[in-house]
């Protein structure tokens, strides 16, 4: 029997689905009229699936849904609405939804959604189980920097030593956290995720360090923390360096003590849970700029992880990309979809600097929904991704004779090497069979190249 819990401020239409759950699934159903009350029931009872109304005074379904995933908790959430606007539905997906409906649909469909929710997480988690029983890691890529880096995790993850994962946007640095998780000496353990960035600054000592019932206006209950949700785990403190500074000394603490202490709490609570810290921020620059704490930043860094950007590995573009674009066609339930040669070189090319892996996800989920037929054609691509081809055409300077797409080839080859080695004259050189550095800056010449 699953539990599955129901948040709606409209009690008659949250007792009406618990009725017909039960009717219809034979569920443990209990329900909730605020975000507040979601939040404690899942802290204290937990659920199987969650069903949250988007339209809620106060907290809505999306703070609620912000706060269940900040947690690290992965339950399945179905969210509802009786507007009809479902990009606000498709907003919830991107927060970690798992489907949606509408308040009018037919018990019977809402019911095999529950169903479906359920069975999906529970295979989830045998996929997990499967793999770190396999020894199958998820960082995709068979470039020399991710193979370098599985290598490195190898040698660092049974070493319960905190660690400091640095990286742009999107490269990801919670999947190498993750990964550090399932290689180390727990992996059965708890493994609690919490977004720094996203933390309000009046809340971050309770969700971190927990509180006790009356410490504050709205502590109704007593409510453990995150190093307390993952004692006997890892961990995962994501934009470490957006922790405001208070919170920053009570952390180097808990590091150094390793006991935190709940607000309005007069005893520390002893926790054995391996940090893991990641940050997207120059932290040294942070610490010139009086923003983030020098002896935290030395309790951190212990072992520094560095998560080579997309476009240092570009051999693993197209391998995540059409990984990415099957697992869209999979979860869209549309035709499975192919990328034209066009677009294969396009994609390697461009140097995904806005937010790397995460941006060729979305990207492949764009195209799914764009493409009407087999095949991602360039004309489904941003301008962006397009780059100098579609100024070309926008101005009608579209190159159209031998030599001038020749040009426009070596143009786009030269600067993607460029690129990918910062511009290193030598190493770009080497790179491309060139003799020398010389050659390269002949051709740079001829083709108008240089660093802006």
């Amino acid at each position: 029997m699953s539990r599955i819990l129901v948040v709606d401020d409209v009690v008659a239409m949250a007792d009406q689905y618990a009725y017909d759950l039960k009717r219809l699934g034979g569920h443990e159903v209990s329900v909730a009229a605020s975000g507040e009350a979601a939040l404690d029931g899942l802290d204290r009872l937990g659920a199987d699936c969650v069903i949250l109304d988007l339209e809620m005074p106060g907290m809505d379904g999306f703070e609620v849904l912000r706060r269940i995933r900040h947690r690290g908790n992965d339950v399945p959430v179905i969210v509802y609405t009786g507007t009809g606007d479902f990009d606000r539905c498709a907003q919830a997906i991107r927060l970690g939804a798992d489907g949606f409906i509408d308040k009018a649909e037919p018990m019977e469909r809402v019911a095999r959604e529950v169903d479906g929710a359920i069975e999906r997480h529970r295979l989830r988690h045998e996929v997990f189980a499967l793999q770190r029983r396999l020894g199958e890691s998820s960082l995709l890529g068979n470039s020399a920097a991710m193979t370098g880096l599985r290598e490195l995790l190898a040698k660092v993850a049974p070493v319960p030593s905190t660690v400091l994962i640095q990286g742009e946007s999107g490269t990801g640095k919670e999947l190498v956290a993750r990964e550090l998780h399932r290689l180390g000496g727990h992996p059965a353990g708890p493994f609690v995720a919490i977004n720094c960035a996203a933390l309000p600054e009046h809340l971050v000592e309770s969700e971190l360090f927990g509180h006790e019932r009356g410490a504050f206006t709205g502590a109704v209950t007593q409510r453990k923390g995150a190093f307390e949700a993952a004692s006997g785990g890892t961990l995962f403190l994501d934009e470490i360096g957006e922790l405001p500074t208070p919170a920053q000394a009570k952390l180097l603490r808990v590091l150094e003590q390793r006991e935190v202490q709940r607000v309005g709490a007069t005893k520390p609570v002893p926790v054995e849970v391996r940090v893991v810290a990641a940050t997207s921020r120059d932290l040294a620059e942070e610490i010139k700029g009086g923003r983030f704490r020098e002896d935290l930043l030395y309790r951190l860094n212990v072992h520094v992880i560095r998560v080579p950007p997309l476009r240092e590995r570009r051999e693993d573009v197209l391998p995540l990309a059409e990984r990415f674009l099957e697992e869209t066609c999979r979860r869209f339930g549309v035709m499975p979809r192919k990328l034209s040669g066009e677009v294969r070189e396009l994609l390697v090319v461009y140097d995904w600097r806005r937010n790397n892996v995460r941006e060729l996800r979305n990207l492949m989920e764009r195209v799914v929904v764009t493409a009407d037929g087999e095949t991602i054609k360039g004309e489904h691509l941003p301008p962006e991704i397009l780059g100098e081809r579609a100024a070309a055409a926008a101005t009608g300077d579209e190159p159209r004779t031998f030599q001038e797409l020749k040009s426009q080839a070596e143009r786009t080859i030269i600067l993607a090497a460029l690129t990918r080695h910062e511009w290193h004259l030598t190493r770009t050189a080497e790179a491309l069979g060139l003799a020398d550095h010389a050659s390269l800056l002949k051709i740079m010449r001829r083709l108008g190249i240089r660093r802006e």
